[in-house]
């Protein structure tokens, strides 16, 4: 099954309607807010590898649940930054091809 970016975006979305007023409102100024959370969820990320070592992430457990995890509110925070610039999925797919290409041709 996959699990697309439209979907986690309007997740996301769903998220800050029910959350209106308790969480900073999605806007532009916003994004390097939610930029600098990303960055500590992706220290989190690190710190279950750093603790647990490469192969106890990589195998079934509750260190891989917990590695999983980290990464989706990483993947959360990315979702809302996209919504805090208007970066549609479109766009990005768009982008991500092109840096797909390029980084196929470089060497």
């Amino acid at each position: 099954m996959d699990f697309s970016m439209n979907e986690m975006l309007d997740m996301q979305r769903q998220l800050q309607e029910k959350y209106k007023g308790r969480w900073e409102p999605i806007s532009p100024p916003v994004g390097k807010n939610k930029l600098l959370w990303m960055i500590g969820e992706l220290g989190e990320v690190i710190d279950v590898v750093k603790k647990n070592g490469d192969q106890s992430a990589a195998e079934p457990g509750p260190i891989r649940d917990h590695l999983v995890e980290e990464l989706a509110d990483v993947l959360m925070y990315y979702n809302d930054i996209l919504l805090c610039y208007g970066i549609t999925a479109e766009e990005l797919r768009s982008a991500y091809t092109a840096k797909f290409q390029k980084n196929l041709d470089r060497w």
